[in-house]
């Protein structure tokens, strides 16, 4: 398969593709025993003879893996940021650094977070069809009332197209009331448990926004039934052969 030289150099973990690019240009690079310096360069892994350094690279890939990671906000779901933003690849070990995140969660948003090099694996869990299961535990603005929730449980149109009905339930409410300048001001929270089983963009903070709840915190608790667990902030693990099976359907 014919593919650009930083996601080959990637795929075989021997660097993230940033840092591919920068030993691409700096001349450490060579395709059938010519240097290379143009990040366009495209080779197949399969014939082509791949040097890093002078040590050809391996024909064979390395075996897939597949990871579950407890995403902190701050993070970007990308291999790679222009704006040089930390990523996803960032928090993990260097021989780890061949995978890339199965679908996304944004910046301002912590949780479970799926990884792979299975091309086959990642395409059947981010395709529609399949509905895999996502639960958040969200923290709203206010208390959203009983018939704010249904809408939210039947689907409303977001963008021109009808959300799919989702599972939100109320886990926790917290008032605080603070003494102001003669004033005495009241704030309150709600915390949901929502269950979706599509993974529209932004999804939950547009359909709070337009529900007048604005998302204040959001976490990933769940990917169908791995849950996090005790996994803390930045950390992962392997999936085992079960969990995998679980997520093929098998």
């Amino acid at each position: 398969m014919i593919e650009r030289l930083q996601k080959i150099l990637s795929r075989h973990g021997v660097a993230s593709r940033r840092e591919a690019e920068q030993m691409i240009l700096s001349g450490r690079i060579s395709v059938n025993g010519r240097q290379v310096k143009e990040l366009g360069t495209k080779a197949n892994s399969d014939c082509d003879r791949i040097a890093v350094d002078g040590k050809l690279l391996q024909t064979q890939a390395p075996e897939f893996l597949y990871l579950l990671l407890n995403k902190p906000t701050g993070v970007v779901c990308t291999c790679d940021d222009p704006q040089g933003r930390r990523t996803v690849l960032d928090i993990l070990p260097s021989q780890y650094r061949h995978v890339y995140p199965v679908g996304r969660l944004d910046y301002n948003s912590s949780g479970a977070l799926i990884l792979t090099n299975d091309g086959a694996f990642a395409n059947y869990l981010m395709h529609p069809r399949h509905h895999i299961a996502k639960t958040y535990e969200v923290w709203v603005k206010d208390i959203p009332s009983l018939q704010t929730l249904q809408q939210w449980q039947q689907g409303i149109v977001l963008e021109g197209k009808r959300t799919l009905p989702a599972i939100v339930s109320v886990q926790q409410i917290s008032e605080n009331t603070s003494a102001q300048t003669h004033h005495t001001h009241q704030t309150s929270r709600t915390k949901l448990k929502i269950v979706l089983s599509e993974g529209r963009n932004r999804q939950i903070r547009k359909v709070a926004e337009l529900l007048g709840h604005p998302v204040l915190s959001l976490h990933r608790s769940a990917i169908a039934s791995i849950s996090l667990a005790s996994l803390r902030i930045g950390a992962y693990r392997l999936l085992s052969k079960q969990e995998i099976q679980s997520l093929m359907g098998d």
